[in-house]
Parts: C-alpha cells; structure tokens; sequence
C-alpha cells in the first residue's frame, strides 16, 4: 500500500489538471485543487481559490488545504494558459501574460510549498510543461518559453532540495484529447496526428499516470528528468 500523501494539483478543475486529481484520489490521497474560482474540481477533492499571479492568493490557498490536510507533499503545477500569435502580432502584454501564469505561477507555487517539504525531509514537485517547451512551435514564443523554464526550474530545484529526500521533475505532454484538442477542424487534427508515431492524440489518463507514478515511492531515485508522454514526437527534445 502506498503510504497516504497530501496532494496540491494546480488548476485541477479541468483538462489534465483534473485528470491527475481523479488519479491521485483514486490511489487514496488527500488531494487538493486550485481554481480560479475556488469551484469546479472533482468529486472528493477540495477546491480553493487560487490565481497564480498572485503572491497572496496561492499563500491563503496553501493555508486552506494545510488547515484540512496538513502540509503539502506532492505539489503538482500545472496550471497555465496560451496566447497564441506570431511573434511580429504578438505584444509585450501578450508575453508578459503567459510567463507570468506558467513560469514565475510555478516558481511562486514552488516556494510556498518548500518550506512544509523542508520540515518533512520528503517532497515530490512535478511540472507539467509541453512537447513545446523544447521542440518549440510557430506562434507560440510566449508559451514555448515558460515551459522550457519549467525544466530548469526542476533541475535547479533538484540541485538544491536532492540532499532533503525532495525530487522534482517535469512532464511534457504532446497533444492530448482535450477541450482545446477537441474544436480543431478534423483536417487539422488528422494533420498532427500523421507528425506523431503512435499516430493519435494521448488521454488525459496517460499524464496523469506519468506524475503519480513519478510522486510513488518507486520513483524516489529519479529528479530532474523530462519525461515526454507524447506518443514519440518531441523524444524528449
């Protein structure tokens, strides 16, 4: 049996943040989720209110879930948001955005939760960045850029923590059968899908197996890695 952990997913209220709740939940965690809102998360996990931007907000978020959980021990960040455009339509305000809910939302997730993973010499962190972050995509600069950051992010993180029985790591999903997935024209859709090997789109279940198996005890001796569950077409790169 897997020892009992208190769970913090990031944007959990939908796509593959949800997913990951539902699986932590399923394996018998304590889970908590964030939401913009503070509603909207899967059955049997607790919602709070939380906007990564703000310092504050994920500060009364951590309080909330360590009040009815005590503290965090596998904090998963995942949430995030695109602004997609060229780079010559894109704007200052356009970067800024992105950067600021993808990266510096995990760097400040990230150190609210060090100082409980410090206390329990035990802490799974993982980031859930894109096939993009490293095998870059047109239109995408903003986006392409905050998730190549979450994997210096980790490797830093696994450097200074790694003594402390603390891993973390990212995983970069490609593209998986969601919402935004799911409004492509099918001409669009068959097009990616003849770029992936496996020659289809993932489920929202596959992430979610990739971080709780890297937050299980038979992980302990993996940190800093990238694993891409993308049906093989970034490789890692």
């Amino acid at each position: 049996m897997t020892t009992q952990r208190t769970v913090l997913v990031t944007g959990g209220n939908r796509g593959i943040g949800r997913a990951i709740a539902e699986a932590f939940l399923a394996d018998g965690h304590r889970v908590a989720v964030t939401s913009r809102s503070g509603e909207g998360g899967p059955a049997g996990a607790l919602t709070v209110a939380a906007d990564v931007t703000n310092a504050e907000s994920i500060d009364k978020a951590f309080a909330e879930v360590e009040a009815a959980y005590g503290p965090v021990e596998v904090l998963v960040a995942n949430a995030g948001i695109t602004k997609d455009t060229l780079l010559l339509r894109m704007t200052e305000q356009d970067f800024e955005d992105v950067i600021d809910t993808n990266l510096t939302g995990a760097f400040r997730v990230i150190k609210r939760a060090t100082k409980g993973l410090l206390r329990n010499k035990w802490g799974r962190v993982v980031l859930i960045s894109s096939v993009v972050g490293l095998y870059g995509s047109p239109g995408q600069i903003n986006y392409a850029a905050s998730k190549s950051g979450l994997v210096g992010i980790a490797r830093s993180l696994t450097r200074e923590l790694g003594s402390r029985n603390i891993t973390a790591n990212v995983v970069a999903p490609g593209f998986i059968e969601t919402e935004m997935t799911a409004v492509l024209p099918e001409a669009t859709q068959e097009q990616y899908k003849s770029s992936i090997p496996a020659g289809r789109f993932g489920q929202v279940e596959e992430i979610a197996k990739a971080v709780t198996w890297l937050a299980s005890d038979d992980a302990a001796y993996i940190s800093g890695a990238v694993i891409p569950v993308d049906g093989g077409l970034g490789m890692g790169h």
